[in-house]
């Protein structure tokens, strides 16, 4: 099963958008970080700090929303004419889609980093008064969601915990939402 690649079903895409089929959030990273590009092992070596393996994978294949689209292979035989079959073709096709999707894939790896920092933050910061911020951090599904999401979550950590825990969040924040370039509007965290 490691050697496959998977892609999200027609359900997975609708389970992403929707939360249709209210899928535990345990599960939610591994499945948004299946692309039908990568191998699942590489994808696997980045979930498993959150706990998730290839049980989860196989709940994700029993809830039908991810189904393998591909096995890889060892072989390294240069490929003749006659080893070229559609299968074959598709999967160069892919490895070529793979290439020029590379921002995309970065996209993923940004958007995965901030919902985690956002989960982990809110969950150990504000506890239970974070409760709605949680819904809204779980809820998004793109990157202009988050930086919606910055102002509110800013004035909540610094209401609950101070200016200062707020700043070296906010920097931990825009490191990951704008790679570095640090944001000035928020005048509620300069001092008066």
């Amino acid at each position: 099963m490691l050697a496959s690649i998977y892609d999200k079903t027609d359900k997975g895409r609708e389970e992403i958008a929707t939360r249709k089929h209210q899928l535990p959030n345990r599960l939610r990273p591994l499945l948004v970080l299946i692309d039908g590009k990568q191998p699942i092992s590489g994808l696997l070596k980045k979930v498993m700090p959150l706990g998730l393996n290839e049980r989860n994978l196989q709940e994700l294949v029993e809830l039908e929303l991810i189904t393998p689209i591909q096995a890889t292979t060892t072989n390294t035989a240069p490929a003749t004419a006659a080893d070229i079959t559609p299968a074959t073709a598709n999967a160069e096709n892919t490895l070529q889609q793979t290439k020029t999707n590379a921002p995309e894939a970065e996209e993923v790896q940004k958007f995965q980093e901030i919902y985690l920092f956002f989960n982990e933050t809110i969950k150990s910061n504000l506890g239970l008064r974070g409760f709605s911020l949680q819904l809204k951090a779980e809820r998004a599904n793109t990157l202009e969601d988050f930086e919606n999401l910055r102002t509110p979550y800013l004035q909540a950590i610094m209401k609950s915990k101070g200016r200062e825990i707020a700043r070296g969040l906010r920097d931990r924040l825009d490191q990951l939402l704008y790679e570095g370039e640090m944001r000035n509007s928020d005048t509620f965290l300069h001092e008066e």
